[in-house]
């Protein structure tokens, strides 16, 4: 693990605000990274405080056991395990709020051995958790050209997917592409049209990053557990730094803060009618970083800041 790393946490200020953080409550940081958000709710806690903080990257978690809080517990595993971790705990109907900080951490970015950057030369591996799943190199010479095609248009909104899925089944007919730099070029090759202001790769990097690690499907399975372990009144706060993150939150959130409708005529009890009119959430905010943020911090260029509450 490289040691030297740097992370600025993006919208710090924002969602340590959004958490309204009670000196005695109990909260939940889904996404430890280098732990950033974790340390700063750490310093909002009284005495009587509780954090409790996931990641299913193990360098996250070496980082967090660093820290020598009894306020504070860490656990190597993903956030959509998060309702099975507050069983085990206790605290299902107890949280006062939990973040999710979606997408890549520094850590994982800025190590060339991970193979997440298309900027730097590792080994194309892409896996959050190196000793789980398939690495992107395996799976990129083990799956069909349809299959490829599917997760660059996708998962990434890649333009020239075809061409792209085409040019990399055509690589592998002969070997496997087994380091970062092979595969940009490869898409470099593939790519008709360069935009001089956004690299070629990095649509591509992200879709498989993403259906390697799952991610979409991770975001919804942790979001709909949120609901039965925050306490009325909870703050749900969650960071998206691409569009396909940032529509699913966004359709969670309304799906959960509208009434539930009825057709005229149709059979329903009063009881029942009452069941389904009730919805769970309040949106309270949506935060878009400030010029001065992202002039600090890059990565927080196409960040969203979306929270919402608990109905008591």
């Amino acid at each position: 693990m490289n040691q030297k790393i740097k992370h600025i946490s993006v919208m710090k200020k924002e969602i340590i605000e959004s958490l309204k953080i009670k000196k005695n409550g109990i909260y939940i940081d889904g996404t430890f990274g280098m732990g950033g958000h974790s340390i700063s709710i750490l310093k909002k806690l009284g005495t009587q405080g509780k954090l409790y903080s996931l990641d299913r990257d193990p360098n996250s978690v070496f980082i967090g056991k660093q820290i020598k809080d009894k306020r504070f517990d860490i656990i190597h595993e993903k956030f959509s395990k998060i309702l099975n971790y507050a069983r085990y705990k206790n605290i299902i109907g107890k949280v006062n709020g939990i973040l999710f900080d979606l997408g890549t951490s520094s850590l994982q970015i800025e190590d060339e051995k991970r193979g997440f950057s298309f900027k730097k030369n590792g080994p194309l591996d892409m896996r959050m958790n190196p000793n789980c799943g398939i690495s992107a190199s395996d799976w990129l010479f083990k799956s069909d050209m349809n299959k490829i095609y599917f997760v660059l248009k996708n998962f990434g909104e890649e333009r020239f997917a075809k061409r792209i899925a085409y040019a990399i089944k055509n690589y592998c007919k002969t070997k496997k592409i087994k380091s970062t730099f092979e595969l940009v070029d490869i898409i470099k090759k593939a790519t008709p049209i360069k935009n001089k202001f956004k690299h070629p790769a990095r649509r591509t990097f992200q879709a498989i990053r993403i259906y390697i690690n799952q991610e979409l499907e991770e975001i919804k399975q942790g979001l709909e557990k949120t609901l039965q372990i925050l306490k009325p009144g909870g703050r749900l706060s969650i960071i998206s730094f691409h569009s396909l993150e940032d529509r699913i939150v966004k359709k969670f959130m309304i799906k959960h803060s509208k009434k539930a409708t009825v057709p005229y005529g149709f059979p329903i009890t009063e009881n029942q009618l009452k069941k389904l009119k009730k919805c769970k959430l309040k949106i309270i905010n949506r935060i878009l970083p400030t010029p001065k943020e992202i002039e600090k911090n890059s990565r927080s260029r196409s960040s969203i800041l979306r929270i919402a509450e608990l109905k008591e």
